[in-house]
């Protein structure tokens, strides 16, 4: 009966959407511009091929028994999320705000008005449709960021129950919080370009708080990583996706996505090259492993301040996150905390050292939509204590609020597969799948 329900909801939700289907009346083309247009169109697909980058990142470093499993919790999201984007998603993020702490879920409900809505207030060159999908793209990739501090060890049905709860009640209202112009974040001058508060801290710090809250594996794996080609093509993609992720979130053709573009690759390359470095400074050999993972940390680290500093400081940023979050990922290996791939270590952490590198860097010369201020580093402190509060606001909101929900979805469904199933591993226990690779160290 319990696998009815799902199938059930979905089933209203489509018969809801013909009912309040609607045909546009006049579609707003005032004012709009189409290279805007056809640059956002490819920014928008480029993020969303970020999702299956990860999918590739993440399956590659699990034990090959849960490489299926692993790379369908990042997949499925695309759709998970993408219906409940539709349905009020995109209202709780961007509709009609409500104390400027989240949208009014009748704004945008089953995405009414979106289709012939006047565009958003602070990308008014695009239809309002094209900065819909292009958020969705964000909302879909942040809760797949959490499934590497769990990986091996949940319950597919009860992974989903909490990918939903987390989007609605944690992600919608932060992103309300930081990017609509009436969210309290916005209003305190808080500068995410591109999601390093929204995305990465909050995905970070709900990765921490399921890691604690579901605890060790019970079956150590005596198998190394699945198959680190599948990382490489997966940070690839993923540094490919991300120009769209910041430059994109110029929501137009401009200096500023060029200005975004060219910090994005700069920061992933001196982060990636910074993590080699300093595990060879302490006796280690240069590993793939370790470029890809340090190129990511410094992706995640620039995404805040992407169109708000330059060149030379998105180098530097990406040198110190990458430094800082490696130190931590050691720290992690000391403890009892079984962050399967040190989510909290690369994303929690590459994002809070983003976002304070943002309140020190940011110049109101590289984007004049910056009127809180200069950074710290320029004799300013506004922006820099702005940070500082919003920072404090986000980990506990994110890291509490994710708790909270994990202890809800094992209410209503266990989160943790049986030592039994942990040992035969994820691909066979939930979804009766396995690879080759899998199959011939069984034999």
């Amino acid at each position: 009966m319990k696998n009815v329900i799902p199938f059930a909801i979905l089933v209203l939700v489509s018969i809801l959407g013909l009912y309040k289907m609607g045909v546009p009346t006049t579609i707003v083309t005032e004012g709009l511009n189409t290279g805007d247009i056809a640059w956002m169109l490819v920014a928008t697909a480029l993020v969303l091929i970020m999702t299956p980058g990860l999918a590739l990142f993440y399956g590659g470093m699990v034990n090959p028994k849960n490489v299926i499993s692993t790379m369908l919790q990042s997949f499925v999201m695309m759709g998970i999320i993408s219906v409940l984007w539709v349905v009020v998603g995109f209202s709780l993020a961007f509709g009609d705000t409500i104390g400027g702490f989240v949208g009014n879920p009748a704004t945008f409900f089953m995405f009414q008005g979106v289709m012939d809505g006047k565009p958003w207030s602070l990308a008014p060159t695009i239809p309002l449709m094209l900065f819909a999908m292009f958020q969705l793209k964000f909302a879909v990739i942040t809760p797949a960021l959490i499934t590497g501090s769990f990986s091996e060890r949940i319950r597919f049905t009860s992974y989903i129950l909490f990918a939903v709860l987390f989007s609605l009640f944690i992600y919608a209202p932060l992103a309300h919080w930081t990017w609509h112009p009436e969210g309290f974040l916005f209003k305190l001058g808080v500068l995410d370009f591109a999601g390093g508060t929204v995305v990465h801290i909050s995905a970070g710090c709900a990765a921490l708080a399921a890691a604690l809250y579901l605890g060790k594996r019970k079956v150590e794996s005596q198998v190394g990583p699945a198959n680190i080609p599948f990382v490489l093509i997966g940070t690839g993609l993923l540094w490919f996706g991300w120009f769209g992720f910041n430059a994109g979130s110029a929501v137009g053709s401009g200096p500023l996505a060029v200005s975004a573009l060219a910090t994005t690759n700069f920061a992933a390359a001196a982060a990636g090259i910074a993590w080699m470095l300093f595990e060879a400074a302490r006796g280690k050999k240069p590993t793939a492993m370790g470029f890809a993972i340090g190129a990511v940390v410094g992706l995640v680290a620039i995404t805040p301040a992407a169109g708000f500093v330059t060149v030379p400081a998105s180098i530097f940023i990406g040198t110190v996150a990458s430094v800082v979050s490696n130190i931590v990922v050691g720290l992690r290996a000391k403890t009892e905390l079984d962050d399967t791939l040190d989510v909290f270590p690369c994303h929690g952490v590459g994002g809070i050292v983003g976002m304070l590198m943002t309140g020190i860097f940011a110049h109101q010369a590289v984007n004049a939509a910056n009127t809180t201020g200069n950074g710290l580093f320029f004799g300013e402190t506004t922006l820099f204590v702005a940070h500082l509060m919003a920072l404090g606001i986000v980990v506990v909101f994110s890291f509490v609020g994710s708790y909270v929900l994990l202890i809800i979805t094992n209410l209503i469904s266990p989160l943790r597969v049986s030592e039994k199933e942990e040992l035969e591993g994820l691909d066979i226990s939930q979804h009766e799948e396995k690879t080759l690779v899998a199959t011939l160290i069984n034999q």
